[in-house]
């Protein structure tokens, strides 16, 4: 569902996934059903994984440190809900890479996406929301399995993090 620009009071969802290494959990259309955009925060695993995110909404994705072969960038900005997101793979949100610390600078971004780490992450660091859905691949090791879906309602931002 998107948002209706007409109805500034309407909630905008967005899908927030990463670190699927070319698995998509059967249970991922259900949960993103009515988001209106999909983040995917890298190592992707392959195409199909982006072509059946698209089926269920507008997706962008960044290639992580695993994708191989993928044509897709390191980083993103997006605006989406009058809200800028800057999407990457690996940070490290207490030592921030200097280039990386300037693109967030430079788009103004108050929301970061990223995965690698396979750890659900949910941070506010100067005046920006730091954010990793969690691992979403394949089930091993008792490994605890998540995406997240962030909601936007005017400037208020609330994330809910979805077990897989």
């Amino acid at each position: 569902m998107a948002k209706d620009p007409s109805n500034p009071d309407q909630i905008l969802r967005i899908g927030l996934i990463s670190d699927t290494h070319g698995f998509l959990d059967p249970k991922i259309p259900s949960l993103f059903g009515g988001v209106s955009h999909i983040l995917h925060a890298g190592d992707i695993g392959n195409f199909t994984i982006i072509r059946a995110l698209e089926n269920i909404a507008p997706t962008t994705a960044v290639i992580g440190n695993t994708d191989v072969g993928l044509d897709y960038r390191e980083t993103e900005v997006i605006i989406l809900g009058g809200q800028t997101f800057l999407l990457h793979h690996i940070v490290d949100r207490n030592y921030l890479d200097r280039g990386l610390e300037q693109q967030i600078q430079k788009a103004q971004a108050r929301i970061v996406v990223f995965g690698h780490t396979h750890q659900q992450c949910r941070e506010n660091l100067n005046g920006c929301l730091f954010l990793n859905p969690g691992y979403s691949g394949r089930p091993k090791f008792q490994q605890p399995r998540s995406v997240a879906i962030l909601s936007v309602i005017k400037t208020e931002i609330t994330v809910e993090f979805l077990p897989l």
